[in-house]
This record gives structure tokens, C-alpha cells and sequence, in this order.
């Protein structure tokens, strides 16, 4: 069972694609956004979720705050879920947004106006180092000059080549087999 940790829809239950995702566990979102709260990145926020799986990371932001999240996903069964959970979580949410689109990562990213403050990249951790190092570099440009950037992938994984992409990594993490990285827009001026 995945569920809306805190904020405005806190407890409400969300539904899990059957397969070919990999939810992040309770424990990890949990320590994931004590951490982007304590960076003061939530409250106001226009975030993006990319390889959206059920949605979670993207409606927990907006649970706790964001004004809005655009959710990427491929899978045309997984983004029929994710529209199913932005309907569970709608009403305590009131006027923010949430948007599914239903398409490739490296698609959106051609086409997607931003600046988006807070993105979540969790793709499928089969995804090779070439993609992610291009997704990345695509998503630079639609970036606000304080965005943060979560990239979460298996521990097992090469760390991403953030540099090529303009961004910096300023903190990681692990629980168990799963990484996270924290990166920001390589500002030389620019201290969190």
C-alpha cells in the first residue's frame, strides 16, 4: 500500500500499477521530503515528476504544498493510474494543479515550457547511463535558477554525470538499494 505521507491529503490511500514500476517505499518518501522541507523547496513550487509510476512523489509535493505538478508516464496503465489518484487526492487539494502526460520522458522534455522549481526523476532502474545523463541534460534548461532536482535510482547505479547537464549534486543518500541524489543548477554564487 502507498499513501499520501502529510499535508492537505495525508493518509489517503494511492493505487500502485501492477507492474513495471517501482514505488518509492513510505519510509524513503518520508525522509526524502523532511529533508526538501527543511530546504524550503515545497510551498509554492511548480513541480515535475518524471517517470511518474502511480504519481507519489508528485502528489506528495503537492499534498504538503507545491501549486502544481506535471506527472510523465509512459505507461499508458500506469498513467491511467496516476489520473486515478489525482481524483482520490483532488478535493483536499483544492485549486492545485495536476497534470498526467502521457508520454516518453525524452518526448516531454522537448516539448515542456518550465521553469519548474522541484523535479522528481525515478525511472526504472534497468535505465542505462546514457539515457539518464540525456535526460538530465534536457531538463536543464527548464529549470528555475533554485530548482532542485531529486534523482533516484539503485544504489548498484552509476552516480549521474550532473555536471554534463549544467547541475551540481549537493547531497546523496541511501536506504537499502535505493540512491538518492540531490542537484541544483551549478551556480558559483548560489550556496544551500
Amino acid at each position: 500500500m502507498t499513501r499520501i505521507i502529510a499535508g492537505r491529503a495525508r493518509g489517503l490511500r494511492l493505487d500502485v500499477p501492477g507492474s513495471g514500476t517501482r514505488p518509492t517505499s513510505d519510509r524513503v518518501r518520508e525522509s526524502l521530503f523532511g529533508a526538501l522541507e527543511s530546504l524550503d523547496v515545497i510551498a509554492g513550487a511548480r513541480v515535475l515528476d518524471l517517470y511518474a509510476g502511480s504519481g507519489a512523489l508528485g502528489l506528495e509535493a503537492l499534498s504538503r504544498g507545491a501549486a502544481s505538478v506535471d506527472l510523465v508516464e509512459r505507461s499508458r496503465s500506469a498513467a491511467a493510474v496516476v489520473r486515478r489518484n489525482i481524483a482520490t487526492v483532488a478535493r483536499p487539494l483544492g485549486n492545485a494543479t495536476a497534470r498526467v502526460h502521457e508520454s516518453a520522458v525524452s518526448a516531454f522534455l522537448k516539448r515542456a515550457a518550465g521553469p519548474y522549481d522541484l523535479v522528481f526523476t525515478d525511472p526504472p532502474y534497468d535505465l542505462d547511463d546514457q539515457t539518464m545523463d540525456a535526460d538530465l541534460i534536457a531538463l536543464a534548461p527548464l529549470l528555475s535558477d533554485d530548482a532542485v532536482v531529486v534523482i533516484e535510482r539503485a544504489r548498484r547505479s552509476t552516480p549521474p554525470d550532473a555536471t554534463a547537464a549544467g547541475l551540481e549534486v549537493f547531497r546523496e543518500k541511501s536506504y537499502g538499494d535505493t540512491a538518492i541524489w540531490w542537484a541544483q543548477p551549478a551556480v558559483e554564487s548560489q550556496s544551500r
